[in-house]
């Protein structure tokens, strides 16, 4: 699918792919050298192309700081999202992205400057999550770990389906019936963005291989001039949302209070053992699932019941940090990553991706713990 576009003294040749593709790459190839363009746009963000460039990016991940930076979930949809291309690319023997690889080779081979033109996954994902409340988090993580198990039904046919979507939008598709801000922000905005990419792209002659899922908004917005720096920015979390964490704090210790008063030591002591029971078995619960540590089972107990009051902290960064000391992930395991992630039982089973899962199951658990816990203390009260 190949589309001629143009721009001030710009021409463009835009060149819809599917992901998971062969005729896509041998497509690339063959327009890229018949081409000889000045520039190859890829929809590829900077920190993905460096990840093609260097095979040994994984290699540098530092786990401890990915949680102190919270970005636990960020790390885990990536990996998940490489996991589901990788699976498929695996099934029909072809490599992941290869158009894309192969934009990149024939770009050089012809002395093209390869641009990267996506938004950082790392910024889309942000926003996504940003924009979703605490169910639609939840729903959002286990479609996402759902996605794991899907890949053997994939047919031919669903291929060719996928030429018409975007990677991100296949992977979410049930969370984004539910939530449709998911679409303006995996589809909508980078539509936009990667508009404007191209239109700003040096060179006169420019090749851009997007996803074909892309080519119709890419369209659409070809003669809008769009803000990027507007679609990059990570919104801070609202003051109202500030307020409500420390005023469920407030609350819950209000309750504490109210206990003790009114229903004296025994009502008061009652809610605060449900309280820590609650909390701290259903997010220990949420740790073994992620099949941690004992002591990081432990710390998740622990943490739960003071981690839910106090907004600024959470039980999963608490046990996450507990596991990564406790089984502190080696050479191997980075270099294992790759491979590990095409499977169920390798998320599980690799230290790295482990850890990202005690950190998900821990926070889920202590949240649906606190929800719990909350009406029983008014019944006691």
């Amino acid at each position: 699918m190949v589309h001629r576009l143009s721009y001030e003294d710009k021409e463009i040749i835009l060149i819809g792919t599917a992901h998971v593709s062969k005729d896509s790459a041998q497509l690339v190839t063959s327009v890229i050298n018949e081409e000889k363009p000045d520039t190859v746009c890829v929809e590829l963000c900077e920190s993905r192309y460096q990840s093609i460039q260097q095979k040994d990016a994984w290699l540098n991940t530092d786990i401890v700081r990915v949680i102190k930076e919270k970005k636990s979930f960020l790390l885990l949809s990536n990996l998940i999202l490489a996991s589901f291309q990788k699976r498929i690319a695996k099934k029909f023997d072809i490599v992941p992205g290869q158009e894309m690889i192969q934009a990149i080779r024939a770009g050089e081979a012809a002395g093209s400057i390869i641009y990267p033109a996506d938004r950082d996954i790392r910024v889309t994902l942000s926003r996504v999550w940003h924009n979703m409340g605490f169910w639609g988090k939840i729903k959002l993580i286990f479609q996402l770990l759902m996605s794991l198990g899907e890949v053997g039904d994939i047919t031919e046919n669903d291929i060719e389906k996928m030429k018409q979507e975007d990677v991100l939008e296949t992977l979410l598709a049930e969370v984004g019936k539910s939530l449709p801000v998911l679409k303006k922000i995996l589809i909508d905005e980078r539509d936009m963005y990667l508009a404007q990419k191209i239109k700003s792209a040096p060179g006169k002659r420019i090749v851009a291989v997007v996803g074909a899922g892309h080519v119709k908004g890419i369209k659409l917005y070809w003669n809008e001039t769009i803000n990027t720096e507007s679609l990059e920015i990570i919104p801070p979390k609202s003051r109202l949302s500030d307020a409500v964490q420390w005023i469920t704090g407030a609350g819950i210790i209000i309750l504490f209070v109210l206990g003790f008063y009114y229903g004296g030591a025994k009502a008061g002591t009652d809610m605060i053992t449900w309280w820590v029971i609650i909390t701290g078995l259903l997010a220990g619960l949420g740790a073994l699932l992620a099949m941690a540590h004992p002591l990081t089972i432990l710390s998740s107990i622990l943490a739960a019941p003071l981690t839910t009051i106090h907004p600024l902290i959470a039980a999963g960064w608490v046990s996450g940090l507990v596991e990564a000391f406790s089984r502190k992930p080696k050479v191997k395991d980075l270099e294992s990553l790759p491979e590990d992630i095409l499977s169920i039982r390798g998320f599980w089973r690799n230290k790295v991706t482990r850890i990202l899962l005690v950190v998900a199951f821990t926070n889920i658990g202590a949240a649906i713990g606190s929800m719990v816990a909350i009406p029983i203390m008014i019944k006691l009260l």
